[in-house]
């Protein structure tokens, strides 16, 4: 299944190019034809707005959906990073597969509202960064440093403060606790963390990153049903002080 995104530019700043969204119908056909070209294909299974657009209504976006999908450029259409409301707009004009939405065992924002929206109106949940982006690979310590390139530099991620000062010493003592839980399976805390983000009935997929080949094949082998004793295990690691 071929998935990619668009709807993301730079600005046309030049003292300060930063990325902004454009869900101008124009840009996202554009975008659609760049795509179709590089990855050398005629149609995309599935295409994503990669987050919303303040500056326009959804519709129009969605519009090109239609189009695309009557050109045969595309199979399905979804959005990334759009909010309930956000997606329930743009169901008004487009029957959109999935949301992409950050999700996992430190970041459970999206069972608010985001994951039971989805549930309810028969979409899949395309969860990204479901161990933590890194912290639950369990190969982080409090000598850590990142790249100057790395953006979990800065200690945050999507707005969440996993690296910065105490909340990085305590999140380091969950995720130990979560070593041994795992263990007790035959499993790596990456594997137990993928099949807890997959155990949620609204998650269709969980987005794993790798650097390497074993990465793959250890995250592949996390596709195993959590058992239920398991998640009480993993609560308690949460609660414990």
């Amino acid at each position: 299944v071929l998935v990619t995104k668009g709807g993301r530019r730079y600005s046309t700043d030049a003292d300060n190019r930063t990325n902004v969204s454009d869900s101008s119908a124009a840009f996202i056909r554009e975008g659609l034809d760049e795509s179709l070209q590089r990855l050398q294909t005629d149609y995309i299974d599935l295409y994503l707005i990669h987050w919303p657009d303040p500056t326009r209504g959804f519709d129009e976006p969605m519009e090109v959906f239609h189009e695309a999908r009557r050109a045969g450029k595309i199979l399905y259409g979804g959005v990334s990073n759009f909010s309930a409301e956000q997606m329930g707009a743009a169901l008004d004009t487009f029957p959109i597969a999935t949301d992409q939405v950050g999700y996992s065992l430190f970041d459970r924002r999206a069972e608010a509202e985001i994951l039971p929206f989805m549930a309810g109106n028969r979409m899949g949940a395309m969860s990204y960064g479901p161990m933590a982006h890194g912290l639950l690979t369990g190969t982080f310590t409090l000598e850590t440093e990142f790249a100057d390139d790395d953006w979990r530099r800065s200690r945050q991620a999507f707005g969440l403060p996993l690296y910065e000062g105490e909340h990085f010493a305590r999140n380091l003592l969950v995720v130990e606790r979560l070593k041994e839980i795992a263990a007790g399976y035959g499993k790596t805390v990456a594997q137990l963390s993928l099949a807890w983000v997959l155990s949620n009935p609204a998650v269709t997929v969980a987005l794993a990153g790798a650097k390497k080949p074993s990465e793959i094949e250890e995250d592949v082998g996390g596709d195993w049903e959590l058992p239920g004793d398991a998640k009480q295990a993993i609560e308690h690691a949460f609660a414990a002080e």
